[in-house]
């Protein structure tokens, strides 16, 4: 049994570690692709297609209805309940790690995700040549687009970064409006 127990965590770790050499790969080619590392990053964030990985927006697009089947979490029903469930839950379930949710602004529109260990940057290293590169700026587009599928418009940015010698890797967002469906005339 304890075999059976064993492979299954090596079989989870095998594919966390090969989602980060992809990633890598993925990363490199953009940079080889692009002059500048701000079209990287936009890049990262992107809404288009690749045609080997859509970039972030597109996967935070397709990844909420696998969330929401997975997971069993209701509608949130403020700004500070989505934080946890993105913290505890979706990070958790995609990631293997559980940010921690601190700088809330007075309006409560606004939030730091603090990843301690962020698993995208293991084997990573940033070339001296491109310090503006914002390595893990797919998460930033994973976020914006599953939360806008579930109706609220935010915006995500890299405040720290590891990568960049800051002692952890922060995630800033901010609520924008909730979006409205827009329903054909005639309908409810």
């Amino acid at each position: 049994m304890s075999r059976q127990a064993n492979r299954g965590t090596e079989s989870k770790k095998m594919s966390s570690e090969l989602f980060t050499l992809t990633y890598g790969a993925l990363v490199t080619q953009l940079c080889r692709d692009y002059e500048n590392d701000e079209d990287v990053n936009k890049q990262l964030d992107k809404i288009l297609f690749s045609h080997f990985f859509p970039r972030g927006y597109n996967i935070g697009v397709r990844l909420i209805e696998d969330f929401l089947a997975r997971s069993n979490v209701g509608r949130c029903h403020d700004f500070r309940e989505t934080a946890d469930v993105i913290a505890k839950v979706a990070f958790k379930m995609y990631l293997g790690i559980t940010p921690s949710i601190t700088n809330w602004s007075p309006a409560g529109d606004e939030f730091s995700l603090i990843l301690e260990n962020n698993p995208l940057v293991d084997f990573v290293e940033l070339p001296d040549n491109h310090s503006s590169l914002i390595y893990s700026n797919l998460l930033c587009g994973v976020l914006r687009g599953a939360l806008e599928m579930v109706q609220m418009a935010v915006e995500a940015k890299f405040v720290q970064d590891t990568l960049k010698g800051d002692g952890v890797t922060e995630i800033r967002m901010r609520f924008i409006r909730r979006i409205e469906d827009n329903l054909p005339a005639g309908e409810e």
